[in-house]
This record gives structure tokens, sequence and C-alpha cells, in this order.
């Protein structure tokens, strides 16, 4: 297989967006639509990927590079059309001879899988163009084939009638060998009513020269590039469709897939049970046998075989829980590895530290895990009792079989198989209740 490298087109102004966040770092499953473009060029084999980015994003521009390196971004300045896009990268490739897969870091949905065919295209001809058979051609370029030959690509507005019912349409992706690349974009002129170089113009060019150019196609759910935040939902919904797809194929179970919300990387054995309205965010991983129950939030955790999680309990990035142990409503875990068969049921927050196997963590308990400055771990030791209402004051551990009273305020570690009580003395004062109600009512009475 040829070198391969990839230029992603990411200096679009996003003004349709209406929002602060430039256009290609908005997510698509949790993940940002340009990283999305730079892995399925890695997954591609492409060496060297180079981002174009506008001046106007210099957020673009620093993404990139903590991704891919301090070479990795060419700046297009000022932006003159796709054409010239692909020039601003010339730098950063100059020397490579092996195929240029050019993408747009606003089309989240095209993946490794739906590109491939366009360099199977390329190994047979000197250029390959991606297309699609859309449903309302619309306002998408026409491809103008001859047989499997691609000749040109006309666009909507100065198609003739007959070139107008074409359903092949134009992704703006292609490929083709570096040198030959950057020379036909370097011919591209800019004699056009918008004054700017298209690279569209490629394939005329290098059709005048007797080169051999071809297109390949993918659905075209996969090239559905976003342009607004109506465009963003809509790439949005077709990605959790195809991971509620997936997910069912491989034996989950979902009663409501439709309620259900993924994330790109989002992992789920055969035989896990979700419920309905529950939101999966980046990091997550659920195994076999284990249930979580509707109006669930989990982000950056890991739940074992046969732990149940919710209804209405949040993960957070570092939960680590393990097999048959049971995180409850309202209960929120964050940073805390919680040991097989311990159980969490109701209204409670667990924040750095463990929980050991078999602990019970009663309503209302809190490891209050941060000083204004600092974080500190929480210990509870296997077959532990925390009751009810207990904080837990970190640094703190609780050694295995202890107990804790209710309403203790735990502030100093305890001892294996102790009781641990923190309370003030109760006072009672006989009557005062029914004195209280009787001047209450007196000072009611009109007057």
């Amino acid at each position: 297989m040829a070198e391969r490298a990839a230029v992603i087109l990411a200096a679009g102004q996003g003004t349709r967006m209406r929002s602060p966040l430039p256009k290609v770092l908005h997510p698509v499953g949790g993940r940002a639509m340009l990283d999305r473009a730079i892995d399925a060029a890695q997954a591609l084999g492409c060496e060297k990927i180079v981002v174009v980015a506008g001046a106007h994003s210099p957020e673009v521009a620093a993404h990139a590079r903590a991704r891919l390196g301090p070479d990795s971004v060419a700046i297009q300045d000022p932006p003159l059309g796709t054409g010239h896009a692909v020039r601003a990268a010339e730098g950063a490739l100059s020397g490579f001879t092996g195929d240029v897969l050019v993408s747009y870091a606003d089309t989240p949905l095209l993946d490794a899988a739906a590109v491939a065919p366009l360099f199977e295209a390329r190994a047979e001809a000197h250029l390959a163009v991606l297309g699609f058979v859309a449903a309302d051609p619309g306002p998408y370029g026409r491809l103008v084939l001859e047989g499997e030959r691609l000749l040109r690509i006309v666009e909507a507005k100065d198609a003739s009638a007959a070139e107008l019912q074409i359903a092949h349409c134009n992704s703006g992706v292609l490929a083709a060998p570096g040198p030959l690349l950057f020379e036909l974009v370097a011919e591209v002129r800019n004699e056009n009513a918008k004054g700017e170089y298209y690279l569209t113009d490629v394939v005329s060019l290098a059709n005048g020269r007797g080169l051999r150019v071809v297109a390949a196609f993918a659905p075209e759910a996969r090239v559905l590039g976003v342009n607004s935040q109506a465009e963003l939902a809509a790439a949005e919904a077709v990605f959790q469709q195809s991971q509620r797809r997936a997910a069912l194929d491989r034996g989950v179970c979902m009663p409501a897939p439709e309620t259900v919300m993924f994330s790109w990387d989002t992992e789920l054995q055969p035989g896990a049970t979700v419920e309905p309205n529950v939101v999966f965010g980046p990091g997550v991983r659920v195994e076999t046998s284990a249930r979580i129950r509707a109006f669930s939030h989990l982000e950056g955790c890991h739940v074992a075989p046969g732990a149940i999680v919710g209804p209405y309990a949040r993960l957070r990035p570092g939960a680590d829980i393990g097999p048959d142990a049971h995180i409850g409503n309202f209960v929120e875990v964050k940073n805390v590895a919680v040991g097989a068969g311990a159980k969490a049921n109701h209204l409670s927050y667990l924040g750095d530290g463990s929980v050991g196997a078999r602990a019970n963590i009663g309503a209302g308990v809190i490891f209050c895990n941060y000083d204004g400055f600092d974080k500190h771990r929480t210990e509870v030791g296997d077959d532990a009792f925390i009751g009810s209402n207990t904080a837990l004051v970190a640094p703190v551990k609780v050694g295995a079989g202890a107990y804790t009273g209710s309403g203790s305020v735990i502030a100093r570690n305890v001892a294996p198989d102790a009781l641990a009580l923190e309370r003030s003395a109760q006072v009672e004062k006989p009557g005062w209740a029914a004195r209280f109600r009787a001047m209450k009512a007196k000072l009611r009475r009109p007057v």
C-alpha cells in the first residue's frame, strides 16, 4: 500500500452555527467533529495529517496541534475557497510522494469504512472523488460520469436541465498522489462569481491532461455536512441511531433504545441491560449482565458484571463499580472503586476513595473529599457499615467490619470491627411543643 497523508479542511467561518465555539469543535457523539475526521484519517493509515485552519479560529489550530503535534497545522489566511485551502497545506507535505486524502472537519459521520472505496478506486486511476447517490440532489454538485470515468463536477446553479436530473453527487472528498494534487490546485483559477478557488476544478484539469479520473461512492448519511445547529442535531440523530442498532445487534437489551444516548466510545457488552433515558458520556464500559436503570448518567466509568446502577444515578470519571454492587437512586460516584457486592442504595455522594466488598453505605452518606484546595481519599473496608447521614471527612479510613452510627461526623480513622459514634447529647424539654402551639394560636386570634 502506498504511503498516505491527509489534508483536513477546517478553515470555514461557521457563522451559521451562531456559537462562540468554532464549528468543527462542536461534538457529535461526545467527540469534536475535527477529532472524528482525524480518527478516520488515522484509521485509513494516513501517516501525516495536516489540518488547514483559519486565522479567525486559533482554537482550532491549538486543538489540532495538541493532538497531532506542532507541524500539523496550515493556516489559510484569508480563506479563498477549498482549492486555496489545499494549497495552504502544500508546504507541510513538501517531499511527500504518496497518496493524499482531502477531507472535511465538518463531515462527522464519514468514517474509515466509508472512505476506503475511494483509495481502492484511486489505485486504478490518477484521481478519485468520493460521491454519493442523493435522495434529493437539490443544491449538491453533480458528478457527470461516462461509464466509470468522472468527466466533470457541475455545481447545481450551473447545471443544465439534464444535469440536474443526475443523482450522483459530490461529497468534496478526493484522493490523488501528492505531487499531482498540488500541481492541479496550482492551476485552479478564481474566475467565478465569488472569486474563490474551487477544489472541484481539479477534475476538469486532470481530464484536460488526459489523466484517468474516477468516482467511488459512500452512503449519503455518511457524507452529511454540518453548517448549522439543526444540521448538527441531524448528524447526532444519525449517529445515535447507528449506535443503538449496533448495540442491539451485539445482544444488549434496551427496551426503549430510542431514549438512550451514546458516546463515540461507549462499550456495552452482550447481555447488559440499559433501561430508558440513560445517557452515556465518553469513556464508559459496561460488562455483561450489568443493569443500568432508567434516568442514569454515566461518563468515564466501568460497571462490572451483575452490578446495578440507578435509577437516577450518576457515575463520574474514575467510578469503578465492582461485580454485583448496587448504586441506587440519587447516588453520585466519582473516582471511587466500589467493591464486589457493596451497596450504596440512596442519596449519597462518594468521591475520591474506595468502598470494600460487601460494605453498606447508608442513605445520606457524604465523602467530604475537598478542603477548598486539595482532594483527599476516603477508604471504607470490606463488610463495613456506614450509618445513614454519616459525613466521612477525608482523609479517613474505616476498617473492615466497622460500623459508624447514623448522623456521625467521622474525622478520624476507625479500627476494624469498631463502632464509631460522634453525636452531641440529646436534650428533651417536656411539654414544650404544646406550649409553643398554644402561643402561636393566641398570636393568630383576630383583634
